[in-house]
């Protein structure tokens, strides 16, 4: 009866977890992180900080959470965090949107950036209660463009996050809140222990390093296949999706409520008889389970508990004998194998905590194995273990550092918690990338890393253009038939800007085409929408522009052409495209190499860059190309040049 109990207690919540996110708002599964650092870096992430994907990541959380599955609830605050920053920002969400005057000074991508970057320090404060952590976080993971006035602005942002927690800490303390506020601002608490360490203890702290670079790459190489495999599954529809939650969610409580079965009983201490040992209710360090009275089942404490408290108990200090080697052993594998097979399915998760209960696990068994050779004790194993294999994992240094030391509240761990880290994430370097980076792929988010590829000085961004189809482009006055014609046919954001048939200020007068500018999709679709149109080619007047289009408006996102309707008639007409083109656009010569190219393209943050002639005279086209962020990643660039496929490989090599 108690099997059945939890196991439909948890299927009920996975399925309005799963419901949620497959119905509602899709882009709310998984952690989000990864869609957030993509959009930080340029890449349009649509449908993925609106209010149907804020309000199914908070339920969907609470239900995935509470079902017992592995994972955890830090990811999906980041990217609530981010939701509410740009809603904020934004006024509101679209159909509902403020239209107070003060909020177009945010209506700009530079500031909408700034407020996601803000909106996910908050979320990693309000999950580990870090604000310094926080902070670093956006710094080394997430954001792309850093300034200064973003560091004093996210840090006020964390800082009115950890001062609102206090305040809700505090007036739970009454018990009113439930498991909310339990540790207070310091969650896992390992500073009632003296750390002592020796020159000897290094060679533990330096294995822990090299097992958590290892283990962790491992767990990304694998999550890597599984999540191929899932993404094969989730591609057939709304049924599978579901199906393959609630498969994970009844293995789970299998495992949860079978694997206890296997340990032995052990005897209470003496001492803490009095204080709740063994334990019947929800919480507690000794669950009774199947044990007799004075006894308690260590496997269950571990498993039949929330992550938290499991990660509470494995970094207790002064317990080197409340678990045998044998029940973190079971439990090291059984979230090794949830922690694959969990993150992926339709629900919010995160892979904080996971990572960090396999990691705290096998720390605590090597505690176990080392303690006649070190003084360290067997929790502080377990910290250390739980940020190697983060590092090993996720690659993060600073950041990591700082968020391990906040929620342990132990200054003395820092020196070798500095070496666990950067000798894990050395490791993991060698194997694959980081995790974050392996979601980024398969998903096919075209990020852009901040060095180039070495090949990639060996050919110019000329040669690249050459490789692509012709470049579409426009006149200054265009037909409407041709501009509606344009933008069914491509799926291009700007469109180039010639003009043909111009007399040079100096010189001959021999009639030459000159490039105007670039012109964005969405303000031609909004001249469709608007029917801002002329009977004759001529050039529009001042006056009639700012007539017809405010600053407002041109910054707003346009919408679909096939929401535009266009007459016979009107598509006679013509459009004078000269006020709405960007006459500065960045350009670079044909002769410069794709490597500087690509470092031009992300430190400016642009979505489009066009290539002109190096030579430019009377019967010369004034363009030879257009390059996005496409035409800039890696794997498109070789499979335009195959040649280099060996020179990259022997670099690899090398």
């Amino acid at each position: 009866m108690g099997f059945v109990y939890i196991a439909v207690a948890n299927l009920l919540l996975t399925v309005v977890a799963s419901v949620l996110c497959v119905c509602f708002a899709p882009t709310a599964a998984g952690p989000g992180i990864p869609e957030i650092k993509a959009y930080l870096n340029g890449i349009d992430t649509p449908n993925m900080f609106g209010a149907a994907p804020l309000f199914v990541k908070i339920i969907g959380s609470i239900g995935a959470v509470s079902a017992g599955l592995d994972l955890g609830k830090e990811g999906p605050l980041v990217h609530i965090g981010c939701c509410i920053a740009s809603l904020l920002g934004q006024g509101g969400p679209d159909n509902y949107r403020v239209k107070w005057r003060w909020l177009r000074y945010f209506n700009n991508d530079r500031d909408r950036r700034d407020l996601i970057t803000c909106g996910s320090s908050a979320g990693v404060c309000a999950a580990f209660r870090s604000p310094v952590g926080g902070v670093l976080f956006a710094l080394e993971e997430v954001a792309t463009w850093w300034r200064s006035a973003l560091l004093w602005r996210t840090f006020f942002s964390t800082a009115v996050v950890v001062v609102i927690l206090r305040a809700f800490i505090e007036y739970c303390k009454s018990g009113n809140c439930g498991l909310f506020g339990r540790g207070g601002l310091i969650m896992f608490d390992v500073s009632g222990v003296s750390v002592t360490y020796h020159l000897t203890d290094i060679i533990p702290v330096v294995v822990i390093g090299i097992l958590g670079g290892i283990l962790g790459s491992l767990y990304n190489h694998f999550l890597h296949k599984v999540l191929k495999v899932y993404n094969i599954i989730n591609e057939k529809g709304k049924l599978p999706k579901l199906l393959l939650s609630l498969s994970v969610s009844l293995f789970t409580s299998i495992c949860m409520f079978g694997l206890p079965f296997l340990a032995k009983c052990r005897p209470c201490d003496p001492a803490l008889l009095d204080m709740g040992c063994p334990t019947t209710g929800g919480t507690g360090n000794f669950k009774k389970f199947n044990c007799p009275a004075g006894y308690y089942n260590d496997l269950a404490t571990l498993l039949i508990t929330t992550n938290d408290e499991a990660v509470r108990n494995i970094f207790s200090i002064n317990t080197s004998d409340e678990f045998h080697i044998f029940s973190l052993i079971l439990f090291f594998i059984l979230y090794c194998i949830l922690g694959l097979i969990t993150f992926g399915i339709a629900v919010p998760s995160g892979l904080f905590l996971p990572i960090i209960l396999m990691g705290s696990a096998y720390g605590r068994i090597l505690g176990i194995i080392m303690e006649p050779y070190t003084k360290i004790d067997q929790g502080l194993y377990a910290v250390l273990a739980a940020a190697s294999l983060m590092a090993g994992s996720m690659r993060m240094t600073v950041s990591l550092c700082v968020i391990f030391l906040e929620l342990t509240n132990n200054l003395l761990l820092l020196p070798i918690t500095m070496i666990v880290i950067l000798i894990a994430k050395t490791v993991g370097d060698c194997f694959n990338p980081s995790i974050y980076d392996i979601i980024l792929e398969l998903k096919g988010l075209p990020f852009l890393d901040a060095h180039p590829e070495p090949w990639m000085r060996n050919i110019t961004v000329g040669e690249l253009a050459d490789h692509k189809p012709a470049v579409v482009t426009l006149s200054g006055i265009e037909k409407v038939g041709r501009i509606v014609e344009v933008l069914k046919n491509t799926t291009h954001n700007g469109f180039p800007v010639v003009d043909i048939g111009v007399v040079p200020p100096m010189g001959p007068p021999n009639d030459v085409a000159e490039l105007h500018g670039l012109v964005l999709r969405a303000h031609l679709i909004l001249v469709l929408k608007k029917k801002w149109f002329l009977q004759e080619r001529r050039r529009a007047e001042d006056w009639e522009v700012r007539q017809n289009f405010t600053s407002m408006e041109l910054a707003e996102r346009g919408g679909k052409v096939d929401e535009v309707r266009v007459t016979k008639d009107e598509m006679e007409m013509f459009v004078d495209l000269h006020p709405l083109t960007n006459t500065n656009p960045y350009t670079v010569v044909e002769s410069m190499s794709v490597a500087k190219a690509m470092v031009l393209f992300r430190q400016l943050g642009l979505r489009h860059m066009l290539i002109i002639p190096k030579y430019q005279a009377a019967g010369v086209h004034p363009l030879v190309g257009i390059l996005t962020r496409q035409d800039l990643r890696a794997h498109n660039i070789l499979s335009a040049f195959p040649q280099l496929e060996k020179s990259a490989g022997n670099k690899r090599g090398h």
